[in-house]
């Protein structure tokens, strides 16, 4: 089992609990409960994963109440879901588990549940933030994932490096102020995650995590669980996204979560990080 595998598994249970995935009785083999939905798969994972995508082997159970033929639905849409969250090199069972958990308790609910589509509300605009001028000093040096365009709505991520939650409020209103097509994006939503040293004597660490939606609902929290999972520190990770009319559904999750990795990764921040303090 590779160590990618295991900090997974470690992760998905500490979010989760340790009942959403679990081992079942084959080699690689594990059963995975779908949060909010009375449905479970079982998923085999190659060798090599994260490189090889994982399989879908089929249903383990659904609820003794589910309507006639929901486990293959729920098996067809975790193998579509699957296929479009992820990526070779990149674990993707947090990804694979909230796109379904917001597309199977839609169909459950027969509504839009809590993390339902919020673009209803087109006119959603974000007010740039005042300058703020403390400690703010140069300009922060941000990493820039590419462009990615999805039925005219188009995303772009950036990562930089902070040190305190003043500071990355800082960066952020320095972004707002001085990039006028980010100020105007339909929606910004932002997490950080920072280990600062105390100043007491013992120099103990003290840990700040935060994160905003800006309209874009659960984008920000989303945003923040990715940084948990992919264990990164010290890093502001803003993802803009301008809408285009179109509704996206779900499908603007998986876009804004691989732009902010891709912005991560190229920024360097999943390798180890020693601060010279």
């Amino acid at each position: 089992m590779s160590e990618d595998l295991l900090d997974e598994i470690e992760a998905i249970q500490s979010i989760y609990g340790n009942d959403v995935l679990r081992e079942a009785d084959g080699a690689f083999v594990y059963i995975l409960s779908i949060p909010h939905v009375e449905a479970s798969l079982r998923v085999l994972f190659p060798s090599d994963y994260p490189e090889s995508i994982p399989q879908l082997l089929g249903i383990e159970r659904t609820g003794a109440q589910a309507r006639k033929g929901y486990g293959s639905h729920v098996l067809d849409t975790a193998r579509a879901t699957l296929l479009s969250v992820f990526i070779s090199g990149s674990v993707c069972l947090f990804d694979l588990l909230q796109e379904l958990d917001t597309v199977l308790a839609e169909d459950s609910n027969g509504q839009q549940s809590s993390l339902a589509d919020p673009e209803d509300d087109a006119s959603l605009v974000l007010k740039a933030a005042p300058p703020v001028t403390c400690g703010l000093g140069e300009e922060p040096r941000w990493i820039l994932s590419s462009a990615v365009t999805e039925k005219k709505s188009t995303f772009v991520a950036r990562a930089c490096s902070v040190t305190s939650p003043a500071q990355a409020q800082a960066f952020l209103a320095h972004l707002l102020v001085n990039d006028k097509r980010t100020a105007k994006a339909s929606h910004n939503p932002t997490a950080y995650r920072i280990r600062a040293l105390s100043t007491a004597k013992s120099a103990s660490e003290i840990l700040y995590e935060d994160c905003d939606d800006d309209g874009e609902r659960a984008a920000g929290g989303r945003l923040l669980q990715l940084l948990k999972i992919m264990d990164v520190w010290d890093v502001l990770v803003v993802v803009s996204r301008w809408y285009g009319g179109v509704k996206l559904g779900p499908d603007r999750f998986s876009i804004i979560n691989n732009v902010a990795r891709e912005a991560v990764v190229e920024g360097g921040w999943t390798k180890s990080r020693i601060r010279n303090d």
